[in-house]
């Protein structure tokens, strides 16, 4: 089994005034639409719509957020066609998202919207919490004012918050990493009950709706969404307590979860939630599979290291590139099952899973039939289906597409015998 994945302290050194697509909220957001031309029963043509304009701005609270109406360029979900192929889905998110010295949340940015995709960005609430209010911070099984990962400062929480309202002007997704990311045996995530998982959930959505209060920016602008509506999905620190994460999630009305690990299968439902797992891909020069995430290439090849050999990093990153888009054609020639790949903004081993993410966002995302999407849009797809096609979807083996075609498999009904096939009268001529 891949090992599990962690998050180092966000490095705040961000930089006063970095560049984002939308300087401000109220005066809207020029976003490009690139190719809307989409198949059917896909993520529908996506239907830009202009920025919220002033007077459609309600704040919220202290104005840190704000209700600005539909978020733009959202695709429209349908539903497939009797006998049509299913698109292939594929989500790249990021864990712990955060704006640093690496303006890596920025670069990313203008990757996806070069290359037609939206992604999801999973915020951990301490990054909107300066050091100074630490306390006000209440973990489970821990002290107030702790946390693995540290806090931010004003600076880095307004950078941060630039590029959350960005974002998510451009259709991207923002979901949670909670806050202290606790793992292990010494009061971590997998030991916290439904009740202390519902206060850290709850926690990490008031950081995010008092980041103004608590930095003092009460001129910056609002974030252009209500967080208790826009929050419906996670991934758990370590990917460690999915179980009563789920449970408290399903509760408080959570969509999905994205914390376990699976192969490359259609996802079910598990209490009550779409489980987009993370997924086991060919690892390229071994027997075994690996698990789609940044951390767990760095712990295979380095043993875990940050800073590993130098002589080495060109490979580990084409390693790393070259199993990613393995898992892409294994599924894109053969279940269609939607690929998940989870990151962080980390510079790990001099950068080489930065360039291997953003290799494989340019080698897939722009391939036909290919929807390089949020976990929130692959959400809203699942729930467009009909169930009895979803059901038949989930039986199919990972890399396996249907033997007579997509065409038969998913047709209204069963698709006629040929001529002369075992077992039927011959056709008259």
């Amino acid at each position: 089994m891949a090992a599990t994945q962690r998050t180092t302290t966000l490095r705040i050194t961000a930089v006063i005034g970095a560049a984002a697509t939308c300087a401000t909220i109220l005066a809207g957001c020029a976003n490009s639409d690139p190719s809307t031309a989409r198949d059917p029963g896909a993520l529908g043509p996506k239907k830009a719509a202009p920025a919220a304009p002033r007077k459609a701005v309600r704040l919220i609270g202290d104005g840190s957020t704000a209700y600005t109406g539909r978020q733009p360029h959202l695709p429209r979900a349908e539903r497939l066609r009797p006998g049509q192929k299913p698109p292939q889905f594929v989500v790249f998110s990021w864990d712990g998202a955060g704006e640093d010295g690496q303006r890596l949340f920025s670069y990313f940015r203008k990757v996806a919207k070069k290359n037609n995709a939206t992604m999801t960005y999973f915020l951990s609430g301490v990054y909107m919490l300066p050091g100074a209010k630490k306390d006000l911070y209440h973990p489970p099984q821990h002290a107030p004012g702790r946390s693995d990962i540290g806090f931010n400062d004003a600076e880095g929480i307004r950078d941060t918050a630039e590029q959350l309202r960005g974002a998510w002007l451009e259709g991207n997704e923002i979901g949670t990493h909670f806050n202290g990311h606790f793992c292990g045996s010494d009061g971590g995530v997998g030991q916290w009950s439904v009740d202390e998982w519902k206060s850290e959930i709850e926690q990490a959505k008031s950081f995010v709706r008092t980041w103004k209060s608590n930095t003092g920016l009460k001129k910056a602008d609002p974030l252009p969404f209500d967080y208790d509506k826009e929050l419906v999905g996670a991934r758990t620190p370590c990917l460690e307590g999915q179980e009563n994460f789920m449970r408290a999630a399903h509760e408080l009305g959570f969509r999905y979860d994205t914390s376990g690990v699976n192969d490359q299968l259609w996802p079910k439902k598990k209490h009550g939630l779409w489980d987009l797992s993370m997924q086991l891909v060919p690892f390229r020069g071994h027997s075994y599979e690996q698990l789609a995430m940044d951390y767990n290439f760095l712990v295979n090849q380095s043993g875990g290291t940050t800073q590993g050999d130098p002589a080495k990093r060109g490979y580990w990153g084409d390693q790393m590139r070259d199993s990613l888009i393995a898992g892409f054609r294994r599924a894109y020639d053969g279940n269609r099952a939607p690929l998940i790949i989870g990151n962080h903004f980390e510079s790990w081993n001099g950068g080489v899973y930065m360039r291997a993410v953003e290799q494989t966002i340019r080698t897939v995302c722009n391939k036909p039939e290919v929807r390089c999407v949020s976990f929130r849009q692959l959400a809203d797809w699942l729930d467009a289906q009909d169930p009895a096609v979803l059901a038949k979807l989930a039986g199919l083996e990972v890399g396996k597409a249907p033997e007579h075609g997509w065409a038969s498999f998913l047709a209204d009904k069963p698709a006629p015998a040929p001529k002369g096939a075992p077992g039927t009268r011959a056709a008259k001529r």
